[in-house]
């Protein structure tokens, strides 16, 4: 059941893998935590972990860097069906487009643009950085067990607005509301950065790891 966190060159991965880690040992999931950027192995893990920090379009080029990559991501988001988490940018990529200086493609798996932020409160400031509280939409395994208000912590200037309300699993509310979490099927993705969340991201990672969609 290894669980493949995707190295392209974009992302908190040392975090990210001592989360899951920490997550996986708490839970009692035998869940071996891999960081690769090779295609081969995470095509054959049991879950995927997409991070990212950075521009959208930086992200994008980084993972077209590697070659095969994208189409291992491509069949495990679909074909494939397995579990698969994307974190901040890596969630972002699930969307139609991204319009980060310029218009880049997305994996269009979650309908949608990632826009820039735009409080309605001139106070606020972007990027929009540090704790909120998390509203949660729609029900979803891998957010069971989080309390309303939940805290996450966010780092970004930009958001995905999803064409399917529907796909929106949690907003929060800066000036406005600003999407938190999408999900479909095997896929779900976080704004936010679970591995820097404290206890509501241990508990949203070890959902993730036990998730059986």
């Amino acid at each position: 059941m290894t669980v493949a966190i995707v190295d392209y060159g974009s992302g908190n991965l040392r975090s990210a893998a001592k989360a899951l880690e920490r997550a996986a040992r708490e839970a009692g999931l035998n869940r071996p935590i891999k960081v690769t950027g090779e295609p081969e192995e995470v095509a054959a893990a049991d879950r995927i972990v997409l991070p990212g920090v950075g521009a959208f379009g930086d992200c994008r080029s980084g993972l077209l860097a590697i070659p095969g990559m994208a189409a291992v991501l491509q069949e495990a988001a679909g074909p494939r069906a397995r579990p698969f988490l994307g974190i901040c940018v890596g969630m972002q990529l699930f969307a139609s487009r991204g319009l980060e200086h310029g218009c880049h493609e997305g994996f269009d798996w979650v309908p949608g643009e990632v826009v820039t932020l735009t409080p309605d409160d001139d106070s606020l400031k972007i990027p929009q950085m540090g704790w909120n509280d998390l509203v949660l939409e729609q029900a979803h395994p891998v957010l069971a067990g989080l309390p309303a208000g939940a805290h996450a912590y966010f780092v970004h200037s930009y958001h995905l607005q999803a064409t399917d309300p529907s796909q929106i699993l949690a907003t929060v509310d800066y000036g406005g509301a600003v999407t938190a979490a999408v999900g479909r099927d095997t896929l779900i993705g976080t704004q936010f950065h679970p591995e820097k969340s404290q206890a509501t991201g241990l508990r949203l990672l070890a959902n993730f790891l036990a998730w059986s969609p």
